[in-house]
């Protein structure tokens, strides 16, 4: 994601957030509002989001797996069967 888009100042946002949302929807990329020359905040296409979260919860999940991988070859556990997981929370 290329930002080419120079900060808006927050004064002039409020007087142009339809067009500064239609810039966001149509371009997806973020408008970066900015107080005192300082960016605090950004309108994001709403998709664009759904994205960046989903992203985020997998890379998540993908960290907690290598952390569980790691603790199962430090204290050299063994998985536990499926089945056994299954019956020890009366799924089978």
């Amino acid at each position: 994601m290329t930002v080419t888009s120079p900060d808006v100042n927050l004064s002039a946002a409020r007087e142009q957030l339809s067009t500064l949302v239609d810039q966001a929807t149509t371009s997806h990329e973020p408008v970066f509002l900015a107080r005192r020359g300082r960016r605090i905040a950004a309108i994001i296409d709403s998709t664009v989001l759904a994205g960046l979260i989903e992203a985020a919860e997998d890379m998540a999940d993908i960290r907690a797996a290598e952390a569980a991988r790691q603790e199962m070859a430090d204290t050299q556990a063994e998985p536990i069967p499926w089945d056994e997981v299954k019956a020890d929370l009366g799924l089978a």
